[in-house]
């Protein structure tokens, strides 16, 4: 058996390599280095084995070191040491969760469904959401007058106003938690917050309305009584997000469904709007305590921290802000052009708009829970590409989904939107294209949310104003029509915003 010319023993590595085996005897003096001819200073044949038996040896027991340390880092959740301690940190996402460790963070994760799996359970989870709010506001018109319907439309109104902020301020913070070892107290004193928060507000509103006349203020303060339950119970979905177990929130959001509309269902006609907002309200309570029962193992002994959302900051405060200029521009918008148009122009917008409510769905579905999925591949190049494949899918199935709603005959269309569906029908493929550019602009804030979530609300603020202007600027060449296309540039124009400042930070984290 003779060695390799070059040193070590059978392509082992020499002394004071990595393999561990420690520095080999020299041979005698007057001895060939390396090995030289059969008698010439050699070690003997048993040393040359147990000195290759011993390499082997050591090589195995560094890869069951390494092995025993993933292991132990996966059981307790903590970074530890090992191969995956020196890489990069995560994106900035708290104060306590700044220094996470994308290895670590893998790692320690709770176990979760498959990415494919997962969007399919979070789309789907929007989906039975979005199902479940217009169900509600069907079977609440069929119950009510004209009046009573619309005291239960403006308290719902001002629910979706708060249930917005809620997500931006908890949910949406929530889900940029990467899966380390802080994410589950992170989740459990998300839900402590809501539910105190959303308790003091309630209480807030019932003291103040319970005494003032009047149905609204009645429907609103009986709002305030059910306010802890339904946000809680959202938030609760947005901690299966983030511990990466979306199946679990829609499992809640059916419950909620199939508890929700026959609930409201079997109250009589012309009932009162505080009572089909209490009956609402109330039907959230299985969907709340389903969702407890799933979250509670994975949360036991982990201590809630809810003050975290108030300390200086807390990304949320960044993300409700963004909601409140966004809000506000398109109810500035809708006002505006309410003052230079006619109803008809503000009824047709409104039309064309709400056929493209299941992009609306996939939108949500993309940005409530496309942080935890994208942060699955710490890798840079691998996120963006994620966003990007998504952006074109959801631009191809925008302009998909104005092609069907385009070729529909008038007859179907009139029994979706009744008299408004001729003026709408003439805005769909500016709408389309607005749908196609807002699935750009989604995706590329949504990688921003993950790489860099303090750099979107300028953006938001500027081009939310930039829409504004696009929108009354394109009433005043075109009419209506221009209108349409004026909010299609403006989401275009945001868009390009949005990626071009994800290429530079793409290019500057090189």
């Amino acid at each position: 058996m003779g060695s390799s010319s070059g040193g070590g023993t059978d392509g082992f590595p020499e002394s004071g390599s990595a393999s561990g085996c420690g520095p080999v005897p020299r041979p005698r003096a007057g001895s060939s280095s390396g090995g030289g001819t059969r008698g010439g200073g050699r070690f003997p044949r048993p040393l040359r084995r147990a000195d290759r038996l011993f390499a082997r040896l050591s090589v195995a027991r560094r890869a069951a070191k390494r092995q025993a340390a993933r292991r132990g880092n996966a059981a307790t959740g903590g970074a530890g040491s090992g191969p995956d301690a020196s890489a990069p940190p995560a994106p900035e996402v708290s104060e306590a969760t700044a220094s996470a460790v994308p290895g670590a963070t893998a790692s320690a994760a709770p176990r979760g469904l498959g990415t494919r799996l997962a969007i399919v359970c979070s789309v789907a989870d929007q989906g039975v959401a979005a199902l479940t709010n217009i169900l509600v506001l069907v079977v609440a018109a069929r119950l009510s007058t004209a009046a009573g319907f619309s005291v239960f439309s403006l308290v719902y109104a001002v629910f979706t106003v708060l249930l917005g902020l809620s997500v931006s301020y908890v949910g949406q913070a929530l889900v940029l938690e990467s899966g380390g070892p802080d994410v589950r107290g992170a989740c459990r004193s998300a839900v402590v917050f809501t539910a105190g928060a959303s308790a003091a507000v309630g209480a807030a509103m019932g003291a103040a309305l319970s005494f003032v006349p009047g149905g609204t203020a009645g429907g609103l303060a009986v709002l305030g009584l059910v306010l802890p339950v339904v946000l809680t119970q959202d938030t609760l979905r947005y901690c299966f997000s983030a511990l990466r177990l979306p199946h679990h929130a829609l499992a809640a959001d059916l419950v909620r469904l199939a508890a929700a509309v026959p609930a409201l269902a079997v109250q009589p006609y012309g009932s009162d709007p505080a009572r089909l907002v209490a009956v609402w309200g109330l039907s959230a309570l299985p969907a709340v305590l389903t969702a407890v029962a799933l979250l509670r193992p994975r949360l036991r002994g982990v201590p809630a921290d809810p003050w975290r959302y108030l300390r200086r900051g807390h990304l949320g405060r960044r993300f409700a802000a963004e909601f409140a200029v966004g809000n506000a521009s398109s109810q500035l918008a809708i006002v505006g052009l309410g003052l230079f148009a006619s109803p008809l122009a503000v009824g047709a917008l409104r039309g064309a708009t709400t056929l493209f409510g299941p992009m609306n769905v996939l939108f949500n579905a993309a940005t409530g829970f496309g942080p935890p999925l994208l942060n699955r591949s710490p890798v840079l190049g691998r996120q963006i590409r994620a966003t990007l494949a998504l952006a074109a899918a959801l631009a191809m199935l925008a302009a998909a989904w104005a092609a069907v709603l385009y070729g529909l005959p008038g007859r179907l269309g009139r029994q979706l939107l009744g008299a408004t569906w001729e003026s709408a029908a003439e805005l769909l493929p500016a709408t389309g294209s607005q749908y196609a550019a807002m699935a750009a602009g989604t995706c590329a804030l949504l990688t921003l949310r993950v790489l860099s979530p303090r750099t979107t609300l300028p953006l938001q603020v500027v081009f939310s104003l930039v829409s504004v202007g696009c929108l009354l600027g394109g009433y005043a060449v075109g009419g209506v029509l221009g209108a349409a296309w004026g909010m299609c540039v403006g989401s275009a124009l945001k868009g390009c915003a949005a990626w071009l400042r994800v290429a530079v930070l793409a290019v500057a984290r090189r």
